[in-house]
């Protein structure tokens, strides 16, 4: 089964090795015919701390790093 990839910006950076990567996705409400957007976050890990707040990054699934995260970064 592939890995999945996810694309979204980086909310937080204050922790050691890792971001809080905010992923949004629109669709369309099946009863209303309105665009909705909604918003979910991950916790992805930053091997050199090199991402700071408002970076736009992509974030694969990966094994679990710890308790929270099961993403890690691939670029920016």
């Amino acid at each position: 089964m592939p890995k999945r990839i996810l694309q979204g910006t980086v909310t937080s950076a204050k922790n050691d090795q890792t971001v809080t990567v905010s992923v949004e996705r629109r669709f369309t409400h099946p009863v209303l015919k309105k665009t909705i957007r909604k918003s979910k976050k991950y916790r992805a890990h930053d091997e050199q701390n090199t991402f700071k707040e408002g970076d736009s990054v992509r974030i694969i699934e990966c094994a679990p790093r710890s308790k929270t995260k099961r993403w890690e970064v691939v670029t920016a």
